[in-house]
């Protein structure tokens, strides 16, 4: 028996899982690491934090396995993008790490967009360059700090850096660089235009392959490390969601992911580079050899729910804690006793701001419509109604881009409610299908992994053998009322956005 390692190099832990030729997980294990914000809007971490995990838990999940280093036909890499990792001559770490979620560069951003062309901008890389992205932190070392840029000699994204630590090589794949800022994304090569707008040399740049590509190869040093067999394949593997989305089967076009965790994200393969004319969603190079992939996010999707519950479901809490069950489904319950649409109660899910279709941090979360008629039921049902059409906004602009979507596959904790699925396909208007995978990204780059081993053969072979359906669900008869009453929904944000905007001026005097 062959066996494949995943790992996903996340913020707050790092994930590595074992399967097997067969698609099963065997083993899964997780080390935790710190991170850090030294200022208000900082996130940084230190890189050596990765390579202690990495080692510890290859060796931990081979163990737990009872699987010999010889078993392994090959390990795949996923986890944040953006992260920018300084190396010098030397390959020495210069400083910590800056994260995906660290928000200092919006100057950066500004000038770089300034220099290049917003259009044009969007035309390169598929995306505005955001404070999150790579090159606008790239500038800031530059503008702040001289005396450590003028010592680095390359750049590394975070899983690369776990790669050069396993090989000594400098890679990265292309679905992991589009969110660089970086690359040309259509052409799926490093932009020469937006290089020269931060002042960097080729030498600078990791060489870019293909995701499912043995980009690389155990070395010696790493093998003592880690337990491993020198010369064992490593692939280049791809950025989270990408990863994530190969694991769920999201590799051809028409089939959509939409993952209700904390955040929602609603993930699309496409085999055309597609750029939404207003940068609301991503365009980025899929883990798909050749082929793009656009994706949206709500950054308060099952974090809505949760706050709910956590506040103004109080009392169920209680309730459903002194009969053993979970409070979340208990609001499901409740939320059944209220009809489709709510009778007319609208629920803005904007608590943390909002990304995809509106990149507006002073974005409110609002009850709208209500009346002495409202229960609890109502409120539970419109918190649900209102997470649900903010992923479809991400939906609709896809299909207004040409995507043909034939099915929707639900993942996170919206997939776990019945009642939550059947809401999903009335209100997307599309089947909705729930497969056998729960692992997320390192079950992606592990599939990654068997491939570029050669133990899978292509992608799409290697998703059929592991990714099965669990479920379907087709739109029922809500789909109508839902259909009237999302333009409502819609209509909200315009009318509110002025009001936000100085409500947080006022908030911002006061609080």
């Amino acid at each position: 028996m062959n066996y494949l390692i995943g790992i996903d190099v996340g913020t707050s832990s790092l994930k590595t899982l074992l399967l097997d030729e067969s698609g099963s997980v065997v083993e899964s294990v997780s080390e935790s690491y710190p991170f850090h914000n030294p200022k208000p809007l900082w996130s940084e971490q230190d890189p050596a934090h990765w390579w202690k995990a990495t080692c510890l838990s290859i060796k931990r999940v081979m163990e737990a396995g009872n699987v010999s280093p010889e078993a392994i036909a090959g390990v795949g890499l996923t986890g944040q993008m953006h992260g920018l990792v300084l190396l010098d001559r030397e390959d020495r770490v210069l400083r910590p790490c800056i994260l995906w979620n660290d928000q200092r560069t919006a100057k950066q951003c500004a000038e770089i967009t300034r220099k290049v062309g917003a259009d044009r901008v969007l035309q390169l890389t598929g995306n505005p360059v955001l404070p999150g992205f790579t090159a606008p932190k790239i500038a800031w070392v530059q503008e702040n700090e001289p005396e450590i840029f003028s010592r680095a000699a390359r750049f590394l994204l975070p899983k690369d850096y776990v790669r050069f630590r396993l090989s000594g090589e400098h890679f990265s794949d292309v679905s992991d660089a589009s969110g660089t800022s970086l690359l040309n994304v259509g052409k799926r090569t490093w932009s020469e235009e937006m290089c020269q707008a931060i002042g960097l040399k080729g030498s600078f740049l990791p060489e870019l392959t293909e995701s499912p590509v043995a980009s690389a190869t155990v070395s010696a040093e790493a093998a003592r490390a880690t337990g491993l067999l020198e010369g064992t394949p490593i692939a280049a593997g791809g950025g989270d969601q990408a990863a994530q989305a190969v694991g769920c089967g999201i590799i051809g076009e028409g089939i959509v992911s939409a993952t209700l965790g904390t955040s929602g994200v609603v993930f699309a393969h496409s085999d055309a580079f597609r750029v939404e004319p207003n940068g609301r969603l991503h365009a980025f190079c899929h883990a798909v050899p050749h082929k793009w992939h656009l994706m949206g996010v709500m950054l308060s999707a099952a974090g809505s729910f949760e706050w709910y519950g956590n506040t103004l479901g109080a009392w169920e809490e209680m309730e459903a804690k002194s009969s053993g069950s979970n409070v979340f489904a208990w609001l499901d319950r409740q939320a059944e006793k209220a009809p489709a649409g709510s009778e007319g109660l609208l629920f803005l899910p904007y608590l943390s701001g909002e990304r995809t279709p509106h990149p507006d941090p002073q974005a409110r979360g609002v009850f709208f419509g209500m009346t002495l008629r409202h229960r609890k039921p109502h409120l539970t049902r419109a918190v649900l109604e209102g997470i649900t059409y903010g992923m479809n906004d991400s939906l609709q602009l896809m299909r207004n881009l040409g995507l043909e979507i034939s099915e929707v596959r639900a993942s996170g904790g919206g997939a776990k409610s019945p009642f939550w699925l059947q809401m999903q396909a009335d209100i997307y208007r599309s089947r909705i299908v729930t497969t056998n995978v729960t692992e997320g990204a390192a079950f992606g780059a592990a599939v990654l992994a068997g491939v570029a081993s050669g133990l899978f053969g292509d992608l799409a072979t290697a998703v059929a053998k592991v990714v099965k359906k669990t479920g379907e669900i087709d739109p029922g008869p809500h789909q109508a009322v839902y259909a009237d009453f999302y333009p409502e929904y819609r209509a909200l944000y315009p009318a509110l956005k002025d009001r936000f905007a100085s409500l947080g001026q006022v908030v911002e005097k006061y609080f």
